[in-house]
């Protein structure tokens, strides 16, 4: 396909929010995140992968809400690699990553009304999450520009009550009383230069997986 002609199907076609879209020219360092649920959110969206759009994943039947802005970094895939670096950091057997798109914390002093949203976000560390033993990270970022959380360089400068609300918030929001317990822990709090490595290691893990369209992507811009 010529050039001209991807640039009218850029121009007609609303990109894929997980393959369409750049993680941006400075990441990991700032990285394009779609968000897909806001803290006023009281059912939990998540991207359907097939098409792009969101859908319900399912309503909030109980009192957890996430405390932040919460989405994933495009043209990322939690697969061989980031199972392989959750397992060595967190001293466990071999692990693989839960298959998804890496999932972003944002915060922010704002009210944002609603996700389907793309934002600029500056990584400041993560969590490592393990979930039935699949790698399932979650960086954690702030809104940049945010007037209250823009400033923030790295992890170790976040209010320890707000840490501890969003590691709270993922170590409950599968439970309920009728359902069997589900393993989730958080094995590590880590700085920024941490979560950059976890952003490339996803971004090298979206390449392997999707190789045909990662060089679709490549072809695209040159």
């Amino acid at each position: 396909m010529a050039e001209t002609d991807w640039e009218i199907v850029r121009r007609l076609m609303k990109p894929h929010p997980w393959h369409g879209i750049d993680p941006g020219p400075e990441a990991p360092m700032r990285v394009n995140t779609f968000i897909e649920i806001v803290p006023t959110d009281t059912v939990k969206y998540e991207l359907d992968k097939a098409t792009g759009f969101l859908s319900v994943d399912r309503p909030q039947k109980f009192s957890n809400v996430c405390p932040t802005l919460y989405g994933f970094i495009p043209q990322t895939y939690c697969g061989e690699e980031i199972g392989a670096f959750a397992a060595e950091r967190a001293g466990r057997e071999k692990m693989d990553g839960d298959g998804d798109p890496l999932d972003i914390c944002v915060l922010t002093e704002k009210v944002i009304s609603h996700g389907d949203i793309l934002v600029r976000s500056i990584p400041i560390g993560g969590l490592r999450m393990l979930d039935r033993n699949e790698a399932d990270d979650k960086i954690l970022a702030v809104l940049e520009g945010d007037a209250v959380f823009g400033g923030l360089k790295d992890v170790e400068r976040l209010p320890e009550a707000l840490l501890t609300r969003i590691k709270h918030y993922f170590l409950t929001y599968k439970q309920a009383p009728d359902r069997e317990e589900v393993k989730v822990e958080i094995t590590h709090v880590y700085g920024r230069e941490e979560a950059w490595g976890v952003i490339e290691r996803s971004r090298r893990d979206y390449q392997k997986k999707f190789e045909s369209l990662s060089r679709l992507w490549r072809r695209s811009k040159e």
